[in-house]
């Protein structure tokens, strides 16, 4: 019987590191190809879930720091790309939150190595010697970089939700008021701080900048759902381990991915991506992994 290959073994896991530290599915698929024609020119590779790690890893960090650049002169807001995950994604906390809209974009403030540093180490529980390894640094280097990374995501962290069936009743309430326009009623399910923020890529129509508070997002929302929303079909989705509302076009393609974020039966966070490049691949779901043993 044919033993089977390491890197399909581990390419649930190689998946949720390179997208982590990527942002991007299709970023991520990149640097699992690459990754995959240098394993398959290894030889003599004695633990090939650490050297699988290590490549994947420094792919991923170069890969980044390529496409800053772009990231930089997008039009509108940048937001990662959504994944599909399966409903119990959010039954492993740890690893719900490290592929939330609102973690993926605090880390989106890391430079490219303080990124993967902050995720092998928090997220996947690598020792300081193990990523000083796979990054070609030192210990000491590590550890600096991985207390800096630290501070700069606790400041900024977001109280995190999984999906759950409370969250989706919320949700009802909101779409609802939105599509019969009560303003009032929409108040009641959003918090007074609460961000929409839209990604259109310069593909299609969106705002280009966050809005903030209550009443304007209402506001913004019912415009929405009364104009070019209306008549679009919706239904409840998992995305990035967070409650998410796919709105559809009378044939069926996929037109806006809207994730939810919620702190107990309040809305705080709106993500609403349409550019078209960052919805093809919505609908395939992903299995994500975050097994830390590497030997």
């Amino acid at each position: 019987m044919t033993e089977p290959d390491p890197f399909d073994t581990f390419r649930p896991l190689l998946f949720t590191i390179a997208y982590e530290i990527l942002g991007s599915a299709v970023d991520a698929e990149d640097v699992l190809q690459d990754s995959y024609l240098r394993w398959r020119d290894a030889t003599e590779v004695t633990h090939p879930r650490a050297y699988l790690v290590q490549i994947v890893t420094r792919q991923a960090i170069n890969h980044l720091r390529a496409v800053r650049r772009r990231r930089e002169d997008y039009v509108g807001t940048w937001l990662p790309e959504p994944i599909r995950t399966t409903p119990d994604a959010g039954h492993d906390m740890l690893l719900a939150e490290s592929v939330s809209m609102a973690m993926l974009l605090v880390l989106e403030t890391l430079g490219p190595t303080e990124r993967a540093v902050f995720v092998l180490s928090e997220v996947f529980g690598h020792s300081h010697g193990e990523i000083a390894d796979m990054i070609g640094k030192t210990d000491t280097a590590v550890r600096q970089i991985a207390h800096r990374a630290r501070a700069h995501v606790a400041a900024r962290r977001r109280r995190f939700e999984p999906d759950s069936d409370t969250s989706r009743a919320v949700i009802r309430r909101f779409l609802l008021a939105a599509n019969t326009g009560d303003v009032g009623a929409l108040m009641e399910v959003l918090a007074p701080d609460v961000v929409q923020i839209s990604d259109g890529g310069g593909r299609v129509s969106a705002a280009r900048r966050p809005i903030v508070g209550a009443e304007p997002v209402a506001r913004f929302l019912i415009g929405l759902a009364q104009n070019s929303m209306a008549g679009v079909a919706v239904e409840f989705g998992s995305v990035n381990a967070m409650p998410a509302v796919l709105a559809r076009t009378g044939d069926g393609e996929l037109d806006t991915v809207l994730v939810v974020e919620l702190t107990e039966d309040s809305i705080t966070g709106l993500y609403a991506i349409r550019n078209p490049d960052k919805l093809q691949s919505v609908d395939v779901p992903r299995t994500l992994d975050i097994a830390a043993d590497l030997h």
